[in-house]
């Protein structure tokens, strides 16, 4: 134990991430609603591998239990029944993930969220991060952490998302997916598990495909995947993972008030300002090949490592309004991290430190679009882009108190060469994080109900995306994000352990804030928006009502997560325009999700849920809004088991109120083209084979 403490004493830096796991994949849908023990959950976000009632974090997990209680095609309703996490689908496959407004300067994807994909990092070098390329079966549970992670993670103000593909219960056998639905849906997949107790296989297939509700919204999937983990000895363990994915989906660009309340099945049309969605054939080509390993070993009852290599390569070709972009982005790197874990006296110790570095080498270039094909060069870039992240935590645990410490240091650096000019030009830009410390206290005051506060510094530098938007001017001016989160929050049990709450506030100040400006083409383009101050209340529960039932009740289970936020700019002047004390753009100051899961006796189930989402500000003037909405989803589902096989057949109702809304809006847009708009009610159905 001496010498954990004095390597900690002398400084390094170096972790693992981990992933919440879940049920496999039959039991899964059983266990949707039956109240599983939220708070047992084991939680290996920070390392620490924790309950969740023991974790000083504002974490949240989407098991399989939540995926099962809508359609399986994509994981966007589940996700927004966590609170505080925001997932949006501007047409079907065109994804923005945020969690307490990270995504408000994104066009599309990901932003200040570092994603893991089964230990290996799946956000790249360059910020970019391709969550709509994983297939719906690919993820088997989400590990939200909310807030900076700092202490682990490094870059990322919004927060980490955790993403594991493995079951933890594993059995050999073959399963079939099939699911039709409304406006030419169809989604497959075929899945084997191989193997024994040491040697574990998961092969899998995925194809999806949508004509979409708007016009130019149609779209083709193809996945796949294979999984492996090989258990050496109970020291040692080898992790395998392989991913191809090719993924075609058409963009039919914003609508302005008038074609949105019109005809929101509209593409966005030709005008004299510019070719519409159609005209220029709108779309993303994206294809992306994956591989990575993690070994881990234990060398003693005290010291552990997990050491993680993987390589990636995507190629995109997106015709749009205003150019034809094509890219190929080959990035490689890895992470490791060293454990000491010992107890002294009636306390436990635990100290972890690490690194990770990637490399990306992004070609990128951009010609004029005619009727969907490229002509004539516009630009021509080589982007290296390198990250480094050093980080360490100490945690200590002393009766009731858990105390953790740690800090990283991050280190982003862009090399651009244009060379479509004649001398080419050469830029460079480096991104230097001073200290990202995080602190966190908990206490358990019961053995079913803690409570938490934590004080933790966040750092974003720009992403790729930003610093050179396709077709756009580049600009290697702007600053990285940074501020601080305070944050407390308590979970527990109550009403006989029937009740689970979940519940936290936070105040973020942010400096240089980026945000997205729109022009009249549908370029984007990103300036530094001064100062904001964010304030949030996040809440969850789970309640129990019963578990085996008398009657034809198995059990029944009733959720709600509230998110309330107050996101207002501090100090923002741009040239004659004062922002200041505006409420930020493309954040709901309230939303609210809610559902019941009943079980009936002899294999049915019943699932019904409900979203709804506040106005919210369009633009940074806050001179238009969007409306609030309410949404409303059902399923019901019959399941037959027997000692080798298992049928599911489900039917389920999507927007079943038939709201008007937008789910996406593009924030900022020049003349008002803000709108994408959703599908009305529509319908889905299927079946699930399995066989062990």
């Amino acid at each position: 134990m001496r010498k954990c403490l004095f390597l900690f004493l002398t400084g390094a830096f170096f972790t693992v991430a981990g992933y919440a796991q879940s049920s496999d994949s039959i039991k899964q849908i059983t266990d949707s609603v039956t109240m599983h023990k939220l708070g047992d959950i084991v939680i290996k976000a920070y390392s620490e591998n924790r309950e969740l009632l023991e974790t000083a974090a504002p974490v949240n997990v989407v098991d399989q239990a939540t995926l099962a209680q809508y359609n399986n095609t994509n994981i966007l309703a589940a996700v927004n029944t966590t609170p505080g996490v925001r997932m949006e689908e501007r047409s079907p496959d065109s994804y923005r993930f945020g969690i307490r407004g990270s995504s408000l300067e994104s066009p599309f994807g990901v932003r200040n969220v570092k994603v893991y994909y089964n230990d290996i990092p799946y956000t790249d070098p360059g910020g970019n991060t391709y969550l709509n390329q994983l297939g719906f079966y690919n993820i088997q549970s989400l590990e939200i952490v909310k807030g900076p992670g700092s202490s682990l993670y490094g870059a990322g103000t919004g927060g980490v998302l955790l993403i594991n593909s493995m079951p933890t219960q594993f059995q050999n056998g073959v399963t079939v997916n099939y699911t039709g639905g409304s406006y030419g849906l169809s989604s497959a997949e075929a899945e084997a598990k191989i193997g024994d107790s040491s040697f574990h296989n998961v092969i899998s297939f995925q194809q999806f495909s949508s004509d979409g509700y708007r016009q130019q919204s149609s779209t083709k999937k193809e996945v796949a995947s294979w999984d492996a983990v090989m258990k050496h000895s109970e020291k040692s363990e080898l992790s395998v993972h392989f991913f191809y994915g090719d993924l075609y989906y058409q963009t039919p660009g914003g609508l302005t008030l008038q074609e949105y309340n019109a005809t929101p099945t509209l593409a966005r049309p030709t005008t004299p300002a510019g070719t519409g969605a159609i005209d220029s054939k709108a779309a993303i080509y994206q294809k992306t090949f994956l591989a990575g390993f993690t070994y881990t070993q234990h060398f003693n009852k005290y010291w552990s490592n997990s050491t993680t290599l993987y390589g990636d390569y995507s190629q995109q070709y997106n015709p749009n309004l205003r150019n034809y972009s094509r890219t190929s982005e080959p990035n490689f790197g890895g992470r490791t991290s060293f454990t000491c874990k010992a107890d002294i006296g009636l306390t436990t110790l635990q100290w972890t430190t690490g690194a990770e570095a990637q490399q990306g080498l992004t070609d990128d270039r951009t010609y004029n679009n005619i009727n969907g094909n490229p002509q004539n060069i516009q630009t021509d870039q080589e982007i290296n882009t390198r990250q480094l992240l050093g980080f360490t935590q100490l945690s200590w645990q002393v009766k009731s108190w858990i105390f953790t410490a740690g800090a990283s240091l991050d280190q982003l650096n862009v090399d651009l060469n244009t060379l479509s000019t004649s001398p080419y030009v050469s830029q460079n830009r480096t991104f230097n994080n001073q200290a990202a410390p995080r602190i966190a206290v908990l206490d358990m005051l019961t053995k079913s109900w803690s409570v938490y506060g934590t004080v933790e510094k966040g750092f974003s530098p720009p992403t790729i995306a930003e610093l050179a938007p396709t077709g756009s001017e580049v600009n290697l001016s702007l600053n990285p994000e940074q501020g601080w989160n305070y944050e407390v929050g308590t979970r527990g049990y109550a009403i006989h352990q029937n009740l689970y709450f979940d519940v936290s506030v936070f105040y973020f100040s942010l400096t240089d804030a980026i945000v997205q400006r729109v022009d009249s083409l549908g370029g984007d383009h990103y300036v530094n928006a001064g100062s904001t101050v964010q304030e949030g209340l996040e809440a969850y529960l789970n309640y129990k009502l019963f578990q085996n039932g008398g009657g034809l009740t198995h059990s029944w289970n009733i959720y709600a997560s509230y998110t309330g936020y107050h996101f207002n700019y501090d100090h923002f002047v741009q040239l004659q325009n004062d922002y200041s004390g505006k409420q930020l753009p493309g954040v709901a100051p309230n939303t609210i999700a809610a559902g019941t899961a009943l079980e009936f006796k002899y294999g049915f189930y019943l699932n019904i849920n409900y979203f709804y989402s506040a106005k919210m500000a369009m633009n940074d003037a806050n001179s238009q809004y969007s409306t609030a909405y309410n949404l409303l989803s059902g399923k019901v589902g019959y399941r037959m088991q027997r000692k080798k096989y298992e049928i599911t057949l489900f039917a389920d109702i999507d927007n079943a109120l038939n709201e008007k809304y937008s789910l996406g809006n593009d924030i900022n847009a020049i003349n008002g083209r803000y709108y994408n708009a959703a599908a009305g009610v529509n319908y889905f159905g299927g079946v699930s084979v399995g066989y062990k």
